[in-house]
Formats: C-alpha cells, structure tokens, sequence
C-alpha cells in the first residue's frame, strides 16, 4: 500500500517523466548546428591526405580544408581568387608569372608559410620517385616535365625560383591563361618540410606524416581524428591568417558508400550534406521536400574505359562495336531518373567556351558489322571480359544495363566485379582490369582537363592508348594563344578519341545530394568543392 503522503510527489514525478519522455532528442544535426559542426557525408575512405598523392574528388573535399593553395576557387565562376597569395601578375608574353604571398599566412604549428614551401612542394610531387600520377598538373612550368620523367635531374633548371620569402615566381613552358585556376588545385598546394622529412624522405609516399597529431596543414581547419572507415573530424585553425572569419569549428566527413545508408542517416538526423542520393528517391523528394533537395550541375563525365593493351580491347574495332552498342538515354532513364545526362562527347557541356562536334552515337547495326569485320561475328570467339564498377547504387545498376544490351544485341558476354572505391581505382591505376566504369570531375573549366587523360604519359590514363597524332594535337593546342584556333584543334582531338573509342562517354554527371535547409553559404559548385571557410550553420 502506498502512504497516501506520497501521493502528490509521485504524480509531479510521473508528469515529469512524462514532459521529457515527450521532448525530442537532439539529434546530431541538431547539435551541430548548435556547435557549429558541419556532418558531411563523403563516400569513402581516403587514400591519403597528402596532396602530391590524392587523385579521387573525395580526397580532395578533405583536403581543401587542410590545406591553402596560392589561390582558392570561386564556386560559382570557377575562377581564381586570393589564397596564400594576395595577387598575382603575368609578363607581357605570358610566360612568367609572378605570386606575392600574404605575410600573416602561418602553419597549422605557426611557422610562416613562405614562397620556399610552394617550391619544395613543386620539387616532391615532380621527383620521379614520388611516382605521384597527378604531377602533368605542373607540366606547364618551364623543365618540370623533363624533371618528373628524370631526363634532367637539376631542380634549378625548373622554372620554379624564390626571390624572396613571399615572392614566387613561376616561367611556364608555353602561355597558360588559366593558370591561376590551376594554381588552386590540389597538386599545387604545399606541404610543410619538417613535418615531412621528419617521417621520411622527401619524395618518399605513404609515410604517417598526414596522421592525427602529425600533419601541419595551412588551411582553415586541422586534422584533429581519423578513425579509418568511420569519420574524419577537422577543427578549426587558430593559426589560420582568416579564422576570425571561419565560423565552423568542426567539420566531420563520413566515408559511408552505400547512398541508401546515408539518405536514412540524413532523415535521422545524423548528417547534414549528403555526398550523394539515390536515384530513386529524387521524385521522392521532389514532391514531398524540394528545399533538401540539391541537383547542382557539375563538370563531370562517366565513361567505359577501355583497356587497349588486353586482347581482344587492342583491338580498335571491338571497341568501337562495344561504344556504338550501348543505350545511353535508357542509362540515364532507368540508372539516374534522369537526373544524369545521356553523354555522345567526352568533354561535357559548358566547359568553358567549348561545345564538342565529335559524338558517339547509337548503331547497333553498324556495332555488329564492326565486331564481325574484327573476326567476332556475333560475338562468337570473344572471352568473357569483366567490368570494374564502383560499388554504389548506381555503378553496379550501369553495368548491368551494358551486359545486357552487349548480350542481347552483340552476343558479347562480360561479368560485374562491383569493389569499394579504394580498389577500383586501385585496379585501373595499375592497368588490372579490363573494362572499367570510370568518372572524372574537371580540375579546372577548360577543355584539356578532360582530354588530357588520354594523353601519352599521363598518369591519369589509365587505358594504355598511345596516339602520336592526338598527343601532337594537344601539344599544339598548349602552344597556341588564339581561343578559337585552340578549340579548333581540341576538336581534332576529341574526334579521334572517339573515333578509336579510347574511352566511350556514358553520362555527363550531377551533384545530387541533399542538403539540410542550417547549411549556408553552401553554393553550387560547377567543379564540386566547396570552401569551408564561409560556410556556416544557421537554425
């Protein structure tokens, strides 16, 4: 029996077990919101947060935040803005350009951040020891290929040379009008020496220098954990020259590949940016929560890349045949709900003044008189070849629709080898596969970004494609000033690209992500990254 004294505790107690069994829990979200951490989902686990080894677009979104670069990007222009360097000038034939740098610019550790860092950084990524595949990036400065491919060996004969502490200054090879776009780029950023050197040579990869406790950024942000295969958490850089502007203090990226996993962690509070959304549930939210909703356009090109040095794929006629065959309105259609365009060029739209005249149609009949004119008629003789796909809800979905439309239509017949990030790069970096899914974002909003990954030597060709006469037309094109004359000759180019179907374009790509409505100051970005910097969190 209960003491009837106790009576009216016990009711204020139930009603108060009952307020707070009714009060929402704050989510993480909310609490960022709160503290000003900013949750971002971000695909994958990363590589490396060495800048002179990153090559994947999700590498980049972290360093960016670590690092500064002579010049930081416009999202919405793509142009270049004042980074470490406060302006920038061109002699009159366009060949040296000269950087002044801000002398409040410091280190994560406050060391100063000077013109010699910029130049060691240029010295490691083109050290032929790096092996670093992104080096072509610095290709324009006057000797730094000759350097990076070892046929000269003196660093002084690069056209790299520091004046003074906060004066560098660059000679280029050929006139190169976008280089301070280029400059932003991650190739470009430089890395501290004795954080460096302490952890091992110079041009030696893959040391713990960029570990938790380790890494001395210039960035807005540093690295404060890395939990691999969980979450990457950057905090704000007391040190950095604008942080009393930065408004973030926290930044966590999730390396979650599985867009339906992080469109339920979206809806339960637990991100606020989405890397992606699955197809599917575009319409969704469209009808139902259009202001979460992102589908920002992007530079961006999916495409079959081909590798030209295993049989039967040397041979230019099965590629072609396999090009012709592919459906890639129903690719876009069935795969991205339209959200992802049909592709016929490899250089995308709006990508500078550029428009492509070269394309790849669909022509099954012509695709099966090719096959059979290279000794496969209806496919009869040819092995079973496997195609490397990204396992993500999409990638997988593309294959599928290739190996049925290259059965039903062709008689050829391919297996699907889905592989988390790391590994697909991995495999087609080291020429291991034999058809691979593949997707570029353009480092800056020129052209050559594109057509530059077929190039001989490149390290980012990863299809083993040699064309003397592509390779002398890009040559030309980067030793000529006139814009149309220039263009001209991309399109040469590109035609015989597709042509030998060195690579077929599937999809020109989109941001599509959600978005949750705290986030400002988060601006569509045609080349995909954003500076933290000025983004803030809002209720």
């Amino acid at each position: 029996m209960i003491s009837r004294q106790l009576i009216p505790c016990l009711l204020v107690f139930t009603a108060l077990l009952s307020w707070v069994g009714c009060t929402k829990r704050e989510t993480p979200a909310d609490a960022g919101i709160r503290t000003q951490t900013l949750l971002l989902g971000n695909l994958a686990e990363p590589r490396d947060l060495d800048p002179h080894v990153a090559t994947a677009y999700t590498d980049m979104n972290i360093l960016i935040g670590l690092y500064e670069g002579l010049t930081v990007l416009d999202e919405k222009t793509s142009s270049a803005l004042p980074g470490v360097a406060t302006n920038w000038n061109a002699s009159a034939d366009g060949l040296v350009w000269t950087f002044q740098l801000r002398r409040d610019a410091r280190w994560s550790n406050g060391d100063p951040v000077t013109s010699h860092d910029f130049a060691y950084a240029f010295r490691r990524i083109l050290s032929p020891a790096m092996a670093a595949e992104y080096s072509y990036m610095l290709w324009s400065i006057k000797n730094a290929q000759a350097y990076n491919t070892g046929t000269i060996t003196d660093f002084s004969l690069v056209g790299v040379t520091t004046p003074d502490d906060f004066t560098l200054r660059v000679t280029l090879e050929r006139p190169t009008p976008y280089l301070p776009a280029l400059a932003a780029h991650t190739t470009w950023l430089p890395v501290h020496r004795g954080t460096v050197e302490k952890f091992g040579r110079m041009d030696q990869p893959g040391t713990s220098w960029t570990r938790p406790g380790n890494l001395v950024g210039n960035g807005a942000f540093m690295l404060n954990e890395w939990t691999p295969n969980a979450r990457i958490v950057l905090g704000k850089n007391p040190r950095y020259w604008d942080a009393a502007t930065v408004r973030l203090n926290r930044i966590i990226f999730f390396p979650t590949e599985n867009p339906d996993v992080e469109e339920r962690n979206f809806r339960a509070g637990q991100l606020h940016v989405t890397y992606d959304i699955p197809s599917s549930k575009i319409p969704v939210y469209q009808r139902e929560s259009p202001g979460r909703l992102r589908l920002d356009p992007l530079l961006n090109i999916w495409y079959i890349n081909f590798n030209t040095t295993k049989p039967p794929l040397d041979n230019a006629l099965v590629r072609r045949a396999l090009a012709l065959a592919v459906d890639r309105e129903a690719i876009s259609r069935s795969v991205y709900n339209g959200a992802f365009r049909a592709a016929q060029a490899f250089v995308p739209p709006d990508c500078g003044d550029y428009t492509s005249t070269a394309h790849t149609q669909t022509d099954v009949a012509e695709a099966r008189r090719l096959l059979a004119e290279a000794g496969y008629p209806g496919g009869r003789g040819l092995p079973v070849m496997s195609v490397q796909a990204l396992n993500n809800d999409k990638v997988p979905k593309v294959a599928e629709a290739l190996q049925g439309r290259w059965k039903q239509e062709l008689g050829v017949e391919v297996s699907i080898e889905p592989s988390e990030q790391k590994i697909w790069i991995q495999t087609q970096t080291a020429m291991n596969h034999t058809i691979g899914l593949m997707g570029w974002v353009a480092d800056f909003a020129d052209p050559v970004t594109f057509l530059q990954l077929r190039e001989t030597g490149n390290g980012n060709n990863w299809s083993g494609w040699s064309n003397p006469a592509y390779d002398q037309l890009l040559k030309t094109a980067a030793n000529t000033a006139d814009a149309r004359a220039r263009y001209a000759l991309f399109q040469q180019a590109e035609t015989i690209l597709l042509n030998e179907a060195s690579a077929s374009p599937l999809v020109y790509g989109a941001r599509t992500y959600l978005i949750n409505p705290a986030v400002k100051n988060w601006d569509s970005a045609p080349l995909g990254l954003h500076q933290y910097k000025k983004v803030y969190l809002e209720p």
